[in-house]
């Protein structure tokens, strides 16, 4: 009667990292010069220590290479975080700009980087120039204005 073995499984990394090993091994024990007087176990012994050597130097090359990644993706996850932030504060002050009498027909440019605020364009005369950087200060988030505006007809 023949009895049917139920083969082990391991996870599909640990049979790859365990076959490559094994191959490792005996390729050194293979490549040892023939007139060494170790025994085949105390090379096989020599060849594992190398293998397990080895290994270490990877494990520690993918922890490396895991932890640049992690620092990565949080930069790259601040920074889309950043851009959203800066699309809310200009949305909001051009809303603002917009609610206000004396600005609101007027064609202001607003950017936003890292919560600076930039307006551009033309304002009325100076008081509406000076009241669309309050307003732009007023919103949440903003850190500095650049009042770029040009009053109307004058340069």
């Amino acid at each position: 009667m023949r009895t049917r073995r139920t083969p082990v499984r391991t996870g599909r990394s640990g049979l790859t990292a365990t076959a490559l090993a094994s191959l490792l091994a005996l390729g050194l024990v293979a490549c040892q010069p023939a007139s060494d007087n170790a025994t085949v176990g105390q090379k096989i012994d020599g060849a594992v220590a190398t293998v397990e050597n080895k290994a270490a130097e990877v494990k520690a090359d993918v922890k490396e290479a895991t932890a640049e990644a992690r620092a990565d993706t949080g930069q790259a996850a601040d920074a889309a975080g950043n851009a959203v932030k800066d699309a809310a504060i200009t949305a909001a002050v051009n809303a603002k700009l917009a609610a206000d009498p004396a600005l609101s027909a007027l064609r202001i440019n607003v950017d936003t980087a890292a919560g600076r605020v930039a307006l551009s364009g033309d304002a009325p005369d100076p008081v509406a120039r000076d009241r669309a950087t309050t307003i732009a200060r007023s919103v949440d988030g903003v850190v500095d204005v650049t009042n770029q505006l040009t009053i109307k007809g004058k340069g």
